[in-house]
């Protein structure tokens, strides 16, 4: 994509009525689509409409699992984050050519999570074909690091879904919910060979698509952090 129409859809972001922005580095300051600028921990229940339960995409790219999700289940809001502009411009378009008042973007980086939402206020967390960053296990998004993270913002008895066609990333997954005691509901490597699935599964992203197209097997662990 050439340099200007990133540029383009970048400032078109600011435009959308579904999509919220942070600029700062560990600020907690968000853009809403009325321009208005300010801290949204704790408000965002009020500020997405109704006393719906809110659920993260995080790394969601074009928030293909935040569009499945939000079709299937509108009575929850569901929120994809990704620093990547012009992928959230595709997914908050899509969401509205759709009609999905529950679908929702935040621009922003995923490091600075703490920083957006307070104690709570999350109610379930997905993790959908994430980078595993193969040398820097710290950057994981299942990584000690990241997983105390969600503890400051997920309510008790929470669910994390990772779908994943990494066996690094889900193998270190499922060591570090060993290594912490952690209680794990459901786990398996290669969720499309069972002969009961999870409607949840059914959504497929670009990358899904991409991965099983090469033969991948696909990944699934679902757990709490309490």
């Amino acid at each position: 994509m050439g340099r200007n129409k990133k540029l383009q859809k970048f400032a078109e972001l600011h435009e959308l009525p579904n999509v919220y922005l942070n600029f700062g580095v560990n600020s907690p300051i968000i853009e809403l689509p009325n321009g208005q600028k300010q801290d949204m921990r704790g408000q965002w229940k009020a500020q997405l409409g109704q006393d719906k339960p809110l659920v993260l995409e995080l790394a969601c790219g074009k928030g293909e699992y935040s569009l499945g999700l939000g079709q299937m289940y509108p009575d929850s809001n569901f929120m994809g984050l990704d620093l990547k502009g012009n992928r959230i411009w595709t997914g908050a378009k899509k969401a509205l050519e759709q009609g999905l008042g529950n679908v929702f973007f935040l621009r922003a980086q995923i490091d600075f999570i703490e920083s957006f939402f307070a104690s709570e206020e999350v109610d379930e967390i997905w993790i959908t074909f994430a980078d595993p960053q193969a040398k820097k296990p710290r950057k994981r998004l299942t990584s000690p690091l990241f997983l105390s993270r969600y503890r400051n913002i997920l309510k008790k008895g929470g669910k994390i879904h990772l779908k994943t066609d990494s066996p690094l990333l889900y193998e270190f997954t499922l060591e570090q919910i060993e290594a912490q005691g952690l209680p794990l509901e459901f786990a398996h490597d290669d969720i499309y060979s069972l002969a009961e699935q999870d409607p949840n599964w059914g959504i497929t992203t670009y990358y899904e698509q991409l991965h099983r197209g090469k033969g991948a097997t696909i990944k699934y662990a679902r757990f709490r952090l309490d």
